[in-house]
């Protein structure tokens, strides 16, 4: 029988980040957030059986790419823009051997974007598919949305109604009613 492996998320989080930074502390608070969110909503639906392991790591690392990202608003100095934080962050896991992990950085944004929408709005994304699709990652997904990060506060906690709005705010997309069905799923 294969034996399960855990891994530990903070002991890869900080080779790429100083613990003793604040960027490190607000990545991990806000993370932490994630992880409880995403605990909760997994425990609506056991039916689905997610990994709860597996969520608790992705939790944990979902944002590791935002160190590579100009976002001096919460201590970032990279070179690349925070929207390409889940794509840089996938490249990062799958250097690693953390394939599966890297696909929840890759499709946590927002709740997904599909290759047509990128090429339509001009994003700067690669062309594909960013869409979450096992539960875990829809789990994940729909945990971040509730938890923003910041330099001055740290985490701000997201009202529903605020994600909405905002998710409505990108137009005809669909966002609000995938966010929507989530909040049925996951509650």
């Amino acid at each position: 029988m294969l034996q399960k492996t855990l891994i530990n998320p903070i002991d890869i989080i900080s080779n790429y980040y100083d613990p003793d930074s604040r960027l490190f502390y607000i990545l991990m608070q806000h993370n932490e957030h994630v992880l409880q969110k995403a605990l909760d909503a997994a425990s609506k639906v056991p039916h689905l059986k997610p990994d709860l392991d597996f969520i608790k790591e992705a939790a944990l690392l979902h944002d590791i790419g935002i160190i590579k990202t100009d976002a001096p608003n919460l201590g970032c100095f990279g070179k690349h823009p925070y929207i390409q934080h889940g794509d840089l962050g996938r490249m990062i896991l799958e250097n690693i051997g953390l394939f599966r992990h890297a696909l929840v950085c890759d499709r946590h944004m927002g709740v997904g974007m599909s290759k047509e929408e990128i090429a339509k709005n001009g994003l700067l994304l690669p062309a594909r598919d960013m869409i979450p699709l096992s539960i875990e990652e829809q789990i994940v997904s729909f945990a971040d949305k509730f938890f923003t990060k910041n330099w001055e506060q740290i985490v701000i906690k997201n009202p529903t109604d605020k994600i909405i709005d905002q998710l409505e705010s990108y137009g005809g997309t669909g966002y609000s009613e995938k966010f929507k069905s989530w909040l049925e799923m996951f509650g």
